[in-house]
């Protein structure tokens, strides 16, 4: 655990770790209070897959949706978010 709070504060590093604050993180700060899954309403690991799926596959769409209406960035070649 050491090596890796270590590796977490190395200057090349840094700004990857910004970077997942930005993306990774934020998917899923916004299934917590936008999409409900903060507490499970379905009993069962079966139904609460099946919820967890659909509130996923719910965020990819407005994503790609969001990208659709944006248009690409034309200085990156990646998408605007």
């Amino acid at each position: 655990m050491g090596e890796a709070d270590h590796l977490r504060h190395h200057p090349d590093v840094i700004p990857i770790y910004a970077k997942r604050k930005e993306t990774i993180e934020r998917v899923f700060a916004d299934a917590k209070e936008k999409h409900g899954m903060r507490w499970i309403t379905l009993r069962g690991l079966k139904k609460f897959s099946m919820q967890a799926m659909f509130t996923f596959a719910a965020i990819n769409l407005k994503k790609m949706a969001t990208w659709t209406w944006q248009g690409p960035n034309l200085q990156t070649g990646n998408p605007s978010i």
